[in-house]
């Protein structure tokens, strides 16, 4: 159908007799002018109010300051590279990883009393060095079972199931089934590397005839043994970990500038990320050893403004983008951090400058002199705000060490040897500390414990199926029929991944109290009491002669204390993989109730009457 024609359009549109929908495809604004100058001009129709303003918020006011140009300075610095665990023994520090590495590394359990564990990293060895065998040219082919011999001699043991002293490995399903299915197939390769690791030869024991193959399985060992070692980071003799105070202590030392040796010493490291504000100033514990300071670096940078979101823009007309929102921001009178940090914010926050500043990776730096020209030319030699007659321990700033009372304020910078970024991996170990006021006890509750099979489960649940296969192997026998509606009960138990720790005095001292391991009794009678099953808790049980383990009463406060064992992983300079086991500690959830009392009146059953 043809679109009718109009012949009058513009009393057609007056009229609106022939409605329509219009469309555009493109819309285009027609300039009227081609100069931008009034455009980008901030007009202002009251020139008189605005230099009024102006004047009235002091901007007349000269100050003959000038904005600076160019900063040089110069650092004097030195290299930690001395390293002593508490108490231990000194050691160098390596440059080809992480200082949280050896700060936090602690050797992986391989046994918990008689019992051997962590059988992934056991078949892990045994599978490394079956490949060894399999990939060597020179014993890949011959006609001797190496392999079956190595299996049989390193075996993997099957726990009995008819004993108490395996109810550990039996109860759990999963490990049982492990258990099962590597027994007599996999060999135990941690045996052959602590063979190989106390002096002994990968081939001792092993029938070859004329003994001709011994110099390649001994030269296999020591590869076994340096794969292992590089694969964990683990301390050679001393870890940093203190069980008596819950946390790392360890110390790094350095050459000053003036020749001195440098001490500095995180007595309270908790473990995690590793900063300055971890360590103090030692000079009273020297290391000893530490090498030669670095050369002088003088450099000359540009100044850049201090910035930060939503700070107060210097234009009238400029908008702030809202990151920092100081109408929330309400301090009372006396509140006098809130109101300083305030001022800066609005008032001062323009003054200030930063400076780039690259130092190389674990430097211990000291500003020798900085020198900062303007841009009327002037050369100003700035000093530290910190310097002066007043410069004593009770002097606190931002990035500066801790020195301790009676010394002067150490104004050096400590940029440790850490990484950004560590993959922590699921914990294997988990303990909560909490106080049971009602029992008058510190409780340990172990929440995780390690598997025989190197994984981590939940607590509660190893505890009650030990319990049950206790139970399962000395069925308790029925008692006699009661007598009376009530009878007597010493004590009553609580669940056995609960570890009491009572409060004992320290010796030589009556009023010092310390938390002193314990243990409850077994819930059959005739067997050991029962014990920890998580490394942080068996401290002095795997040792020979065993002795007690004690916590300083203060590291347990009333809101708890949660301790956590688990894997690390980063990457160091190079790309090299670094993986290490570590304690970690943090902050509990608050007090709690075990339950446990004692001189019970408890209901007897009665049989019906007839």
């Amino acid at each position: 159908m043809p679109e009718p024609r109009i012949a009058d359009l513009p009393k057609a549109l007056a009229g609106r007799s022939n409605p329509a929908v219009g469309i555009w495809n493109r819309l285009e604004g027609r300039p009227r002018t081609t100069d931008f100058q009034r455009a980008l001009r901030a007009e202002v129709r009251d020139a008189l109010w605005l230099l009024t303003r102006q004047w009235q918020l002091g901007e007349f006011r000269a100050t003959d300051a000038g904005s600076p140009v160019t900063a040089t300075y110069s650092i004097a610095g030195t290299r930690p590279s001395r390293f002593r665990p508490s108490g231990g023994a000194v050691e160098p520090l390596p440059g080809d990883r992480p200082l949280e590495a050896l700060a936090e590394r602690r050797p992986p359990a391989f046994t918990a009393g008689s019992d051997p564990i962590a059988f992934d990293l056991r078949l892990a060895i045994g599978r490394r060095w079956l490949k060894l065998l399999a990939r060597d040219p020179v014993l890949a082919n011959i006609a001797f079972d190496f392999r079956g011999q190595y299996v049989r001699m390193y075996p993997v043991a099957l726990p009995d199931p008819t004993t108490d002293a395996d109810a550990a490995r039996v109860s759990d399903p999963e490990t049982w089934a492990t258990l099962q299915a590597v027994a007599g197939r996999r060999m135990d390769g941690y045996l052959l590397y602590r063979h190989v690791k106390d002096g002994g030869r990968a081939s001792d024991g092993i029938n070859d005839i004329l003994h001709m193959h011994y110099p390649a399985l001994d030269a296999l060992g020591a590869r076994l043994v340096a794969w292992f070692d590089d694969l964990i980071d683990r301390p050679g003799a001393d870890a940093t970990w203190d069980p008596r105070r819950l946390e790392h202590r360890f110390s790094v030392a350095g050459t000053a500038p003036d020749g001195t040796e440098k001490v500095l010493t995180a007595q309270e490291f908790p473990g995690g990320r590793l900063d300055w504000h971890a360590f103090s100033v030692d000079p009273d514990h020297p290391v000893g050893g530490a090498e030669p300071p670095l050369p002088p670096i003088n450099r000359t940078v540009f100044p850049a403004q201090l910035r930060y979101a939503g700070m107060p823009l210097p234009r009238w007309w400029a908008v702030e983008d809202g990151g920092t929102n100081f109408a929330a921001v309400s301090p009372d009178s006396t509140d006098l951090a809130r109101l300083i940090f305030l001022e800066f914010a609005l008032v001062y926050s323009n003054d200030w400058y930063q400076l780039p500043c690259e130092l190389p990776v674990g430097t211990l730096a000291s500003i020798q002199g900085l020198a900062v020209t303007d841009v009327f030319g002037q050369r100003l030699w700035i000093t530290p705000a910190g310097a002066g007659p007043d410069q004593d321990w009770q002097r606190w700033s931002m990035y500066t060490l801790d020195s301790g009372p009676g010394t002067p304020a150490d104004t050096s910078l400590y940029l440790p040897a850490s990484v950004p970024k560590v993959a922590d991996g699921p914990a294997l170990e988990e303990v909560s500390l909490i106080r049971d006021e009602n029992a008058d006890l510190v409780w340990g509750i172990e929440l995780t414990v390690p598997r025989p099979t190197g994984e981590g489960r939940r607590g509660s649940e190893v505890a009650a199926e030990i319990r049950a296969r206790h139970l399962r192997l000395h069925p308790p026998v029925p008692p006699d029929a009661p007598h009376a509606p009530i009878a007597y009960e010493a004590m009553n138990s609580v669940p056995e991944h609960w570890i009491p720790f009572i409060p004992v005095h320290v010796p030589g001292d009556n009023r010092t109290v310390q938390l002193q391991r314990a243990a409850m009794p077994n819930v059959v009678d005739g067997l050991p009491p029962v014990q920890p099953r998580t490394s942080l808790l068996r401290e002095g049980l795997d040792v020979a002669p065993p002795h007690g383990y004690f916590v300083n009463q203060e590291e347990v406060p009333q809101t708890g204390t949660r301790l956590a064992v688990a894997y690390h992983r980063t990457r160091w300079q190079g790309g090299r993989v670094c993986v290490w086991l570590s304690a970690a500690r943090g902050v509990g959830r608050g007090e709690g109730a075990s339950g446990l009392a004692f001189d019970l009146l408890i209901d007897t059953p009665q049989a019906p009457a007839n």
